[in-house]
């Protein structure tokens, strides 16, 4: 089985390039990313002549997320993450899909960082947090995928002297997505490539893919119910190289049936 999670950075306008890609790999389940259309707008005729079936919360311009599976329908559970039922934004979506529960996150940036936004952010974190404790005690197997906007390590990083500041990289984030894993999630990206540079996000901006000056900040986290099952993982970087891409990558872990 694989799992996979992109950031498509605008479904509409990467509608080809996302729909090629279903196509070539065949992924059974994926999770998506920075929608960025309403509800009413999400293509879920050509993603279901694609051979999935959809669940996906929209929002306007920003956000957005969706659950795509491959031979059989997701139940949704949820649709935004506990713990502020003031925050309308489109960041969560959760299902079951088959024995699997799977969680999307679309995790706020946070920059400017400080200000509001970082704030925001760590607020974001800290509710993750609490839900995916809660996920745990039920001893299903379960992944978390998505782009979390956290560089975990300097090897998640191009240039780590260059990104001291960024809310991506500051202290306080690596150590709130450490702490996560700590209550017995697995990155499944760095567990099958623990010294590898191995990114899955490069900006618009000086060649960055072109020159592999890139983060690591899309993740999928799996409970301790499928570490034993984990087969492989990568990153469809040639994906990011087409025209007008977004820009990230598709991130994937395969598991054993």
């Amino acid at each position: 089985m694989r799992i996979a999670t992109f950031n498509v950075n605008g479904i509409r306008t990467r509608l080809p390039i996302l729909l090629r890609w279903l196509d070539e790999t065949r992924p059974d389940i994926v999770c998506l990313q920075e929608l960025k259309a309403q509800q009413e707008d999400f293509p879920a005729l050509a993603i279901r002549a694609a051979g999935y079936h959809a669940i996906w919360h929209g929002q306007k311009s920003f956000n957005g997320v969706a659950i795509l599976a491959r031979g059989g329908e997701p139940v949704e559970r949820r649709r935004a993450l506990p713990g502020d039922p003031a925050d309308a934004h489109s960041r969560y979506i959760e299902a079951a899909v088959g024995p699997l529960l799977v969680g999307c996150l679309y995790l706020p940036n946070g920059n400017p960082a400080p200000g509001p936004k970082f704030d925001y952010k760590m607020r974001w974190l800290e509710r993750l947090a609490a839900h995916a404790q809660e996920l745990l005690a039920g001893g299903d197997p379960i992944v978390l995928a998505g782009d979390f906007n956290v560089i975990p390590s300097e090897i998640d990083v191009y240039k780590p002297e260059a990104w001291v500041n960024d809310a991506l990289f500051r202290p306080e984030v690596r150590a709130a997505f450490a702490e996560l894993l700590r209550q017995g999630w697995t990155d499944a990206l760095r567990q099958t490539y623990p010294n590898q540079r191995i990114y899955t996000f490069w900006d618009y901006f000086r060649n960055h893919y072109q020159r592999d000056a890139g983060l690591r900040i899309d993740h999928l986290l799996i409970s301790p119910a499928l570490c034993a099952r984990l087969t492989g993982a990568g990153v469809d970087r040639a994906v990011r190289g087409l025209e007008k891409a977004s820009d990230h990558a598709p991130t994937w872990i395969e598991l054993a049936d």
